[in-house]
């Protein structure tokens, strides 16, 4: 975890009364193509669960607050995608990144708006496919739907998540126990993970 995870999650502990804004604040930015680059947001958000899990913060409202910035990430991308599709590949960030955008239009060419909600759940396209999706003129109500449905899954996932790993760490397992259990919970992930970009990768 960086200083800025750090710095943010210290904020959420210390002033819960902040949470739910710094919370979906957090999820904009993992949403938003031009600041996910450098915003831990995965990572804060999973860690939030643990507070939820801790009794530092309300679950309904950490939820809400995530599920909110998320489709608000989505659609002003999206938005942006519309109105400056043409010149998106000359200015920043795209102009030092070029790949990003380009793996974020040629997903959404081969999925089409389902690329919308299966690209909420893949790091490396969360925050390109809804500007690439916006480039392609996807129609407005197919895209809603795509965004505000994946929207209500991935962010309670992720504090969700954060909440089981909370609970294994605060239980009264041992050491050793609470290693294994960290342990196996990332391998099963980064396994589901491995497993839908082969099967992606194959269609």
């Amino acid at each position: 975890m960086n200083h800025l995870a750090r710095d943010v999650l210290n904020l959420i502990a210390t002033h819960p009364g902040l949470a739910a804004l710094v919370i979906g604040a957090t999820a904009f930015a993992e949403s938003f193509a031009f600041i996910s680059f450098f915003v831990p947001g995965f990572t804060i958000l999973v860690a939030a669960g643990a507070l939820v899990k801790a009794g530092v913060l309300d679950p309904v409202s950490a939820a809400t607050a995530g599920i909110v910035g998320a489709v608000l990430g989505d659609a002003i991308s999206f938005w942006i995608g519309q109105r400056f599709g043409n010149v998106l590949p000359r200015v920043w960030p795209f102009r030092k990144h070029p790949a990003a955008l380009e793996r974020g239009v040629r997903f959404f060419e081969k999925w089409g708006w389902p690329s919308v909600f299966i690209g909420r759940f893949s790091g490396p396209l969360r925050a390109f496919v809804p500007l690439a999706a916006g480039m392609c003129r996807m129609p407005l109500v197919p895209f809603y739907v795509a965004n505000v449905l994946s929207a209500v899954i991935w962010a309670p996932a992720l504090l969700f998540s954060g909440y089981v790993l909370g609970g294994a760490l605060m239980s009264g397992l041992t050491l050793h126990q609470k290693v294994l259990v960290l342990g196996i919970s990332a391998l099963a992930v980064l396994a589901l993970a491995y497993w839908l970009r082969r099967r992606l990768a194959a269609k």
